[in-house]
């Protein structure tokens, strides 16, 4: 059996060819219902399975992100999914692709790789080298349930806790620029979003919002499906870190965020004498551990005393949240 290094070889080649920064289509299609999103979407997805090699087995995860017009690109990860075997500086590789006949094809090497059908099937010289199966992640505390004592800010009855707050598909909350009414200043939180499934955008034109914690800091959310996870990505707390790892799941996906807050202290005379920390988790993972805030983030209000609000910030898209709580410290 020919062994791994046919597929680490062929993605390393591909691995340089174009970047995901690529201008957005001013004209293009946001779908926000998968039953319409079409085959583009229907393939796009997380793949995962094992290869036989002359080292034993190795756990491949894939992800392949629809590029609109029928392109793809598929990034290998090896050691598993990010954030489920795959760690940030792991290897990984990218390959670009094509719709043919309903199905992705990328050339790797001297290795043919199909998706089809819910499979992502390698084949070297017409031989099967491995098959994996499409995985739907869902991120355990997506439903999560507030503890006594928390206050709820969404639960899809009402948006009367936001100002300029819109109700959507009559159960989710729109970045419509809201901001909570509550002030808050020590806080955990729990919240959920959905990005939608843009395939002809890219970079900060697909599917971008933010939520900003206490108004003054944003934690990014974007479709950074299969992106290395900046600062400016999914996950990412803008212009001061990127995420442990990107654990972006696809487009039209429900996510979360679980944060940890613990705001800026200021003296009598409003200097700042501590900054602000906060530990984050995007689906499960953590990705920033008692991370310091060493700054306000631009886009809503600047870094400052006293409690402020939650914003979650519009950036035309049709960006979605659902069941927002907070546990007041």
């Amino acid at each position: 059996m020919k062994n791994t290094n046919l597929l680490i070889c062929g993605f390393a080649v591909l691995l340089g060819l174009a970047s995901l920064a690529r201008a957005a289509d001013p004209k293009a299609v946001a779908f926000t219902d998968p039953a319409k999103a079409g085959i583009e979407y229907e393939l796009q997805g997380e793949y995962r399975g094992e290869i036989e090699g002359d080292d034993g087995t190795q756990t491949i995860g894939v992800q392949v992100i629809a590029l609109g017009n029928g392109k793809f690109r598929g990034v290998g990860y090896f050691g598993g999914l990010p954030g489920d075997g795959w760690l940030r500086g792991d290897e990984k590789h990218s390959s670009e692709g094509q719709l043919e006949g309903g199905a992705v094809r990328f050339s790797v090497d001297d290795a043919d790789v199909e998706v089809k059908d819910g499979k992502l099937t390698i084949r070297v010289a017409g031989q099967t080298l491995g098959e994996f199966d499409k995985v739907t992640r869902k991120s355990p505390t997506l439903g999560a349930k507030p503890p006594a004592g928390a206050v709820v800010l969404f639960d899809g009855s009402s948006v009367e806790s936001f100002e300029n707050g819109k109700l959507v598909e009559e159960k989710h909350l729109a970045a419509t620029n809201v901001s909570s009414k509550k002030k808050l200043g020590d806080h955990a939180m729990h919240i959920e979003f959905r990005t939608p499934f843009m395939p002809t955008s890219s970079g900060q034109g697909r599917g971008n919002s933010g939520v900003y914690i206490q108004g003054r800091y944003e934690m990014q959310v974007l479709d950074s499906f299969g992106l290395e996870g900046e600062n400016n990505e999914c996950g990412g707390i803008y212009s001061i870190a990127q995420p442990a790892v990107n654990m972006c799941f696809p487009p039209l996906s429900w996510q979360t965020y679980d944060f940890d807050f613990t705001a800026a202290r200021y003296d009598d005379a409003g200097k700042k004498t501590k900054n602000a920390r906060v530990t984050v988790k995007h689906n499960g993972v953590v990705i920033h551990d008692d991370l310091e805030l060493t700054h306000g983030t631009p886009g809503y209000h600047p870094e400052g005393p006293g409690p402020d609000a939650l914003f979650l910030q519009n950036h035309g898209n049709p960006v979605v949240f659902r069941n927002i709580w907070v546990v007041e410290k």
